[in-house]
């Protein structure tokens, strides 16, 4: 598992250090902080490979470093260092074999896949071994070659294969994808047949509701999680029969990086992928074996708020990326609960003041500077009336606000309007 990450002069922060926690570690911070560029550094410090383009760092830096501490199957981690080496575009390590962290995923943003497998990429000697291997997004679904040879047929074909074949791949596959499905609809394989006219070949399906769906054809949120659920399947069953040739016990091990996992689910599924995704991981390698360690980048309250019936701070962290004085700081050991997904948004984590649209925020600032006697107030909000016409045309009847502008300044709608209903209790402080 990856022990820590620690960035000098490279990226947008002059010194950055992250402890990764053993199982959960959650990342999150505004846009173009350097989430997934957190997520393709401990990549890189996990498998001495790059999942995409080389970090590089600004040619004004002076001795960027990037140093890390990986830990294998023994109980302290080895620290690395690297100075970047400006003649070649490259970041040096040292030689001889680096602790091996079990079977890595990389579940990519843009639709991609990296795998790398202790059999294939770390215990074979020969001088035609992958150093690991990446997917762009059409190769998950159509297969992958290196170096001439077929190394992976893809999500269609194998799905085909091991479903006509009744391989062990499929039953785990099956399994794994009910772990992954969103509540009330799970993810069923139909039968395999034909799709387009012309091709010769037959191609998997889900059956959705009563109608049998091409998974070609299905949305993206699906497609998505398909595709999480073949890798997981595909890297879990290929290391195990790489580990048998190679006379090798298979690894145990796991560690999972996930950039953005809410990307294209509908709020029902953004509330379960990661418990999911444990769940899965348990069905496809036995309750017995460790836990794995997550790293996930995301946006999502949803998201943070679906941990925390799991979140243990003895083996578990949420971090957030923001700018400090112009600079950016990691800030670590954040995780507090806040009850459901409206009280994360507004938490200091997502950093909203308020749940609701841009224009109705405002409406409530001026609402309450108006209460409190502040003057000047916003142009267009600078009466009482003013103010209550616009709460109206964008409040809901229900919302929380209303019983205290009613209360404090004896305002009434509008005739014709609905009226507010009584007061429901005040919502959890911002932490």
């Amino acid at each position: 598992m990856l022990n820590h990450l620690h960035l000098s002069n490279v990226g947008l922060a002059p010194d950055l250090r992250i402890n990764w926690a053993p199982r959960i570690n959650l990342v999150t911070g505004d846009n173009g902080l350097g989430k997934s560029f957190l997520l393709d550094l401990a990549w890189w410090a996990l498998t001495r490979t790059w999942a995409g383009a080389v970090a590089l760092p600004a040619t004004s830096a002076k001795k960027p470093t990037l140093g890390y501490g990986v830990q294998g199957a023994g109980s302290k981690a080895t620290k690395v260092e690297s100075e970047f080496r400006r003649a070649d575009a490259s970041w040096p390590l040292p030689a001889g074999k680096p602790p091996m962290p079990g079977i890595v995923i990389y579940i990519r943003i843009d639709g991609g896949f990296s795998v790398w497998d202790p059999a294939r990429n770390y215990w074979r000697t020969d001088p035609g071994r992958p150093s690991a291997y990446h997917f762009q997004a059409p190769q998950v679904w159509d297969g992958l070659d290196l170096n001439g040879q077929r190394v992976c047929e893809g999500l269609e074909r194998d799905w085909v294969n091991w479903q006509q074949g009744q391989k062990p791949q499929f039953a785990a596959l099956e399994s794994v994808l009910r772990a992954l499905s969103p509540p009330g609809e799970p993810l069923r394989a139909g039968g395999a047949q034909r799709v387009f006219i012309g091709e010769g070949r037959d191609r998997p399906t889900l059956l959705v509701g009563g109608q049998t769906v091409p998974v070609a054809l299905a949305s993206a949120g699906v497609r998505r999680v398909l595709a999480l659920a073949y890798f997981l399947v595909w890297a879990w069953h290929e290391h195990r029969e790489a580990a048998r040739l190679l006379g090798k016990q298979p690894e145990e091990r796991l560690v999972l990086l996930f950039d953005e996992p809410e990307t294209h689910l509908h709020p029902r599924w953004q509330r379960v992928i990661l418990p999911s995704l444990l769940a899965a991981i348990d069905s496809l390698r036995g309750d017995q074996s460790r836990a794995p360690q997550l790293l996930v980048a995301s946006h999502s309250p949803l998201v943070a708020a679906s941990l925390e019936p799991l979140f243990d701070s003895a083996q578990d962290d949420l971090m957030h990326l923001g700018v400090h004085s112009g600079q950016v700081l990691v800030r670590q050991g954040l995780w507090a609960k806040q009850g459901d997904a409206t009280n994360w948004l507004v938490s200091d984590i997502f950093g909203l003041e308020q749940a609701r649209s841009l224009d109705a925020e405002r409406a409530i600032e001026a609402a309450e500077a108006f209460m409190r006697g502040d003057k000047p107030l916003p142009k267009g909000l600078d009466s009482k009336a003013a103010i209550n016409r616009q709460l109206q045309r964008l409040l809901a009847a229900e919302d929380d606000f209303w019983p205290r502008w009613l209360v404090e300044t004896g305002a009434l709608p509008s005739v014709g309007s609905s009226s507010p209903p009584k007061a429901k209790p005040a919502r959890k402080a911002r932490q």
